[in-house]
């Protein structure tokens, strides 16, 4: 078993590498870096370790609108993470002594290190190396999890400073999508933004985390991040697909090299998931251009389209990642983030180049239960009733956890 002990800088590499895997999703990497600010002064450490099988466990993440968390600060997650572990104790019996990732991103790769910063208050000793998708995904039910463990019980509690004070949930439900839809309302009724814990891996379901995650991926943050955080200036998009398929084993590509950001649509849902268009051309005044791509997301990244090509350049479960060869770092469709790309008062480009690189889904991903089906919903929704680029093999949905 591989441990880690992980420090402050740690939790900046792996914010940085994140903002890349991310596909668009999992927190704005502005947010983090604001969050992170406030443990500069940390001089502790934060054990990360595969999942050794016999732990009370369970996966812990932030869930909402990431334009709805533009102000998120330390103290917001650490309060949200103490009163969403403490309600998860109680309804399952069983407190956390180490908590997963949901997927991988700026925000939620570092939400379950805070939780372990904050062992005083939560009781958890470690993290778990790992996640449910390699990437950051809409929905819960597009995680390794989905299928393979009980949803529930899930807790979700707000940001008070206690816990008496908090607004809090428990919540149970058969399948992960029905669990969305009430953790979606409840989410929206907190304020858009709330701790959720679910999945939980403990005596009662035999420790169910073990093989139903997806092992590795946030040392794999990390290290990308060291990369970018380390180097002496910003490296090209093509060296960059190249440390991430080296460090993964994933096939890594540039589909698109230095582009502009040149237009934005983007509102949010009911249910707190930001929904929108980005607009990439090869020139800064789009009049100009001569190649236009087009990215739909939900929260995350879903499909590319090129206005040149009769087929999408790029569809989920591939990540379609963001990176700019000008700053050095990945980013998320959050609006703090795309300002730095796209400035939006004017309407116009800023001048500041974006890259776009497509990362091959993991077998154990695309192959989990449910995953391609829930994606290829998420597509039809958004008007993309195509081929997805991986066979579904259909499953038995009355198995669906």
């Amino acid at each position: 078993m591989s441990v880690y002990q992980y420090g402050y800088t740690d939790f900046l590499a792996v914010a940085a590498g994140a903002a890349i895997f991310a596909s668009g999703g999992g927190g704005s990497y502005t947010d983090a870096l604001s969050v992170l600010a406030d443990l500069a002064q940390w001089q502790g450490t934060v054990t990360v370790q595969d999942y050794d099988g016999g732990s009370n466990c369970g996966v812990l993440a932030l869930m909402g609108s990431p334009d709805a968390a533009d102000s998120l600060t330390f103290g917001d997650i650490a309060n949200s993470v103490a009163n969403t572990v403490a309600q998860f104790a109680g309804g399952t019996g069983y407190p956390l002594e180490c908590v997963i990732p949901v997927e991988i991103g700026p925000i939620n790769s570092i939400v379950p290190l805070i939780a372990a910063v904050m062992s005083e208050f939560t009781g958890i000793q470690s993290v778990v190396n790992g996640d449910g998708a390699g990437r950051a995904v809409p929905e819960l039910p597009q995680t390794t999890y989905s299928a393979a463990m009980p949803v529930s019980p899930a807790a979700l509690a707000d940001n008070a400073g206690q816990v008496y004070q908090a607004q809090s949930a428990l919540l149970s439900a058969p399948t992960a999508a029905q669990m969305e839809t009430l953790a979606g309302g409840i989410v929206s009724a907190f304020g858009s933004v709330s701790g959720i814990a679910l999945w939980p891996s403990n005596p009662a379901n035999n420790f169910a985390l073990s093989g139903s995650y997806i092992a590795g991926t946030l040392e794999q943050a990390r290290q990308l991040g060291l990369f970018l955080l380390n180097a002496a200036s910003p490296p090209s998009a093509t060296a960059v697909a190249g440390e991430i398929t080296q460090l993964t084993g994933r096939a890594a590509s540039v589909v698109a090299d230095n582009f502009y950001i040149t237009a934005i649509t983007q509102s949010t849902t009911s249910q707190s998931l930001d929904t929108g268009v980005i607009r990439l051309d090869n020139t800064v005044d789009p009049a100009n251009s001569t190649q236009t791509h087009y990215i739909y997301n939900l929260n995350e990244n879903l499909i590319m389209y090129s206005a040149q090509s009769q087929v999408p350049d790029i569809i989920a479960p591939d990540s379609i990642c963001y990176y700019s060869s000008a700053t050095g770092r990945g980013f998320s469709n959050a609006a703090d983030d795309l300002a730095v790309y796209f400035d939006s008062r004017t309407g116009k480009s800023t001048g500041q180049p974006v890259s776009i690189l497509r990362i091959a889904a993991l077998p154990q991903f695309y192959q989990a239960a449910g995953v391609l089906s829930s994606f290829a919903a998420l597509l039809r929704n958004i008007g993309y009733a195509g081929a997805l680029p991986y066979p579904d093999k259909g499953y038995d949905r009355t198995r669906r956890q």
